[in-house]
């Protein structure tokens, strides 16, 4: 069933892939398509080990609330921040801060909210240089978030990220998050672009 799961997921993303990437050559694209990929697959993680950290602390919300539960904690415990990510560091090795976890990447594409691409240059940023020592040094370097590839101007290659991200999510969310899953996913589109 996971292989299953794995190439119909694969397939959705390069069709979305094939879609959207318009003028931009297959290569390109690639780099944004694969660098979302490994965003939603760190953020996944980081929040799995966020909930095991914080057990009964960790925030329930409903359905409605497009907020992310780490986002409410750090509101609602200023002073435990640095202690929860200290921990963090050890049990994940690495910190993502709420702001920048996919969950609220997406829903700042799906909301076409002009601030996404400052959000993910500056998320980009923190997790290649303040995440864990130097872990994820160079990580997203592949990624251009200023190319005129996106659009001429910061509104045209917000908008662009905005549709490229939402169809993503959309993509994603009718499979299991189940991180086999996802890298079986990405493995197909690595093949998919090395073939186009």
């Amino acid at each position: 069933m996971i292989k299953q799961d794995s190439a119909k997921l694969g397939k959705t993303l390069w069709d979305i892939a094939d879609q959207l990437r318009g003028s931009m050559n297959a290569d390109d694209f690639r780099d944004y398509m694969l660098s979302f990929l490994f965003l939603r697959y760190l953020s996944d993680n980081y929040e799995s080990g966020a909930t095991k950290e914080l057990g009964a602390d960790y925030p329930n919300l409903p359905e409605e609330d497009k907020r992310t539960p780490l986002s409410v904690w750090y509101e609602s415990n200023p002073n435990d921040i640095t202690e929860f990510e200290k921990q963090m560091r050890k049990k994940v090795h690495y910190v993502i801060q709420p702001q920048h976890l996919w969950s609220s990447i997406s829903e700042l594409a799906r909301i076409q909210n002009n601030e996404l691409l400052n959000t993910l240059e500056k998320g980009f940023k923190y997790i290649e240089n303040e995440s864990f020592e130097s872990t994820f040094q160079g990580l997203f370097s592949e990624i251009n978030l200023s190319s005129d590839k996106l659009g001429k101007t910061y509104t045209d290659r917000n908008e662009k990220l905005c549709k490229i991200i939402s169809k993503i999510a959309e993509g994603i969310s009718k499979f299991s998050t189940d991180t086999d899953i996802l890298g079986d996913a990405y493995e197909y589109l690595i093949g998919e672009f090395a073939a186009g």
